[in-house]
């Protein structure tokens, strides 16, 4: 008799729902103090658990793609998403690690060949402006940052943040005390500025004060560029500094960024700084200032009073040059040395 009164399970849509209603139950009675919350609290684990083991597959079985769509759509049809975005400071640890697994997946899954969290991003942005803000927040910095990273996937949502006041936010979360936090603030720093190229270039075309190269003073630097420079490549903190000339190499070598290259290699100020840096006692600081410093020197076009800076130290950066060399032999950066000191030997 017992078999016939086995309850029907549960569709994808059905634990979807079922999360929805548990998170709206724990956002409202929050502040009770009841025994009846706690068994909802776990009871909301274990739906979010099921919701990951559905995207993701368990040790028994591959995820079903039909199953996913089902979620898919139920997720971001009932609002579940901002609900779980927002309920999750009132999480414990392991739900919150589960969550965010969840909503990672949700950016790549597709409906009828469509990225339907984008467009649900699209029409609820304060979302990412809750992601970003979660970077003040020990508890749930990284859980935040990993969302966030992944919802920066789409082109549109990396523009909005790119465009943001956040922006301007992400150079003090990259110097916070806590080394966790500041260097997954720096992963998504990095991520905003590399990912979408014409996006990145548009971006930092925006952020110049002028608009004809060759019509106003080569050391009016952007905004953005002049905080990168005082804030990350001026630190006092080690790593801070190595990784940010590494990410300034690879967005002035960047093609779609050679506008910007030019800009940026036709101030003294720029140059003043990567000199400082090739003078660093770390190796590794020095080799990737090398390869911004370089781009100084190989510019055809250099506006005087940077071909004064270099003529001026033009034998303390041979006798530098000279003795530069890399741990292990690289013939395309011994290549772009050679070039480097015959442009300064020359001037």
């Amino acid at each position: 008799m017992k078999g016939l009164f086995k309850s029907k399970p549960r569709t994808p849509a059905d634990v979807v729902r079922q999360t929805r209603d548990l998170l709206i139950y724990v956002d409202i009675n929050w502040n009770t103090r009841e025994a009846k919350r706690e068994d909802k609290m776990q009871e909301l684990s274990k739906n979010i658990r099921e919701l990951k083991s559905i995207l993701y597959g368990n040790s028994e079985a591959e995820p079903v793609s039909e199953a996913c769509v089902q979620l898919t759509q139920e997720f971001f049809q009932g609002n579940t998403l901002r609900l779980l975005i927002v309920c999750l400071p009132k999480l414990n640890l392991e739900a919150r690690k589960d969550a965010t697994q969840v909503v990672a997946n949700l950016q790549r899954q597709q409906v009828h060949s469509r990225l339907i969290s984008s467009d649900y991003l699209e029409a609820n942005k304060d979302l990412l402006d809750l992601l970003v803000s979660g970077y003040e927040n020990m508890d749930i910095a990284l859980h935040y940052g990993a969302m966030l990273r992944e919802c920066i996937r789409h082109q549109s949502i990396a523009r909005y943040v790119l465009e943001s006041e956040h922006m301007k936010k992400f150079f003090n979360y990259i110097q916070l005390p806590n080394f966790d936090i500041a260097s997954d603030a720096s992963a998504t720093f990095k991520e905003l500025l590399t990912r979408h190229k014409s996006t990145v270039a548009e971006f930092l075309s925006k952020n110049y004060d002028w608009v004809e190269l060759m019509e106003t003073d080569s050391n009016q630097d952007s905004e953005f560029f002049n905080e990168f420079n005082s804030k990350l490549l001026e630190s006092p903190n080690y790593i801070t500094r190595r990784q940010a000339i590494k990410l300034l190499g690879d967005m002035l070598l960047e093609r779609s960024n050679s506008a910007v290259m030019m800009h940026y290699v036709s101030s003294k100020d720029n140059l003043m700084i990567l000199m400082n840096l090739l003078r660093e006692s770390s190796k590794n600081i020095q080799i990737e200032a090398f390869h911004v410093f370089k781009l100084f020197a190989a510019n055809k076009n250099k506006p005087q009073e940077i071909i004064s800076i270099l003529v001026t130290n033009r034998n303390k950066l041979l006798r530098l040059l000279a003795d530069f060399k890399t741990d292990k032999e690289d013939d395309q950066f011994e290549a772009d040395k050679s070039q480097v000191i015959k442009e300064i030997a020359a001037l």
